[in-house]
C-alpha cells in the first residue's frame, strides 16, 4: 500500500484550533489529519466545514471539539480491496496506516478509487 497512502503523515494536537487544522490541511493539500491522542483520532475538512455551518468560528473551537475519536487503522500490508471494503462498511473516507504503534501514512477513498480504476 506504500504507493497508495499519503506520506509523511500529518498530525495535529487535540488542543489546536480548527483554524490551525484548516491552515495545515490547506498548506499540505490534504483533507484529514491524525490527532495525537491515544487511541488515535482524526479530523477532516468535512468536520471543519460542519462546525462552520453550525455558526462556529474556526478560531473559537479546538480540534478535540469536533474530531472523530478512536478511528479504525490499517497495516501497510493490507490488500487494497480490504481497505476499500473497510471504508464502505464503516462509511469512512480516511484510514491512518500504522506499523505497530507507529503511524506512517494515510489512505483516502480518493487514493483507493484512483488505484483500483
Amino acid at each position: 500500500m506504500d504507493d497508495v497512502m499519503s506520506t509523511p503523515l500529518e498530525m495535529i494536537s487535540k488542543d489546536a484550533t480548527l483554524e490551525e487544522a484548516a491552515t495545515l490541511m490547506t498548506d499540505r493539500e490534504i483533507s484529514a489529519l491524525v490527532v495525537s491522542t491515544d487511541p488515535a483520532s482524526i479530523i477532516t475538512s468535512t468536520d471543519i466545514v460542519a462546525a462552520a455551518a453550525d455558526g462556529h468560528a474556526p478560531a473559537d473551537l479546538l480540534v478535540s471539539d469536533v474530531m472523530t475519536k478512536s478511528v479504525e487503522t490499517v497495516p501497510p500490508d493490507l490488500y487494497l480491496q480490504q481497505v476499500a471494503a473497510m471504508m464502505t462498511n464503516f462509511g469512512i473516507k480516511h484510514l491512518p496506516v500504522t506499523d505497530g504503534d507507529d503511524y506512517i501514512g494515510m489512505v483516502s477513498s480518493t487514493d483507493v478509487a484512483a488505484q483500483l480504476s
